[in-house]
């Protein structure tokens, strides 16, 4: 079966093991989903991932991340841009979520960045997706 927007696949697996309170999460492996879970651990999100190499496919093994009193780290996820319409924007018209409590994370010709990074370095980029 094809999947026609896998970065959505991949945040609606998460934030529903997160709102199971599950500890992990399996999702099926493509470099663009490695490149989004190395972003949500570079800002604190998630605990740890694993990329696990069946010989075909593979996938990423997700550790969620709570707090000591058991409360999810990640509140909320929302895809940006979709297959049908794509969200572009220039350094200046990057959003902050949430006042910058929150993460915009972007495609860029660096690679995937953040809202901040992508701030820093001047460049824009397709608006993947928000996470807080």
């Amino acid at each position: 079966m094809s999947m026609t927007d896998p970065v959505a696949d991949m945040l609606t697996r998460i934030r529903n093991a997160n709102r199971a309170k599950h500890k992990r999460v399996d999702i099926p492996r493509s470099n663009l989903k490695v490149e989004i879970a190395k972003v949500l651990l570079r800002e604190k999100f998630i605990s740890k991932y694993r990329v696990i190499d069946d010989g075909l496919q593979g996938s990423i093994r997700v550790y969620l991340k709570y707090d000591p009193a058991g409360e999810r780290v990640i509140t909320g996820l929302r895809r940006a841009s979709t297959p049908g319409l794509r969200r572009y924007v220039r350094r200046s018209g990057i959003p902050r979520v949430y006042d910058g409590i929150g993460t915009a994370i972007l495609s860029t010709s660096q690679g995937i960045l953040t809202d901040k990074e992508a701030r820093k370095q001047g460049i824009g980029g397709e608006l993947l997706c928000y996470v807080w």
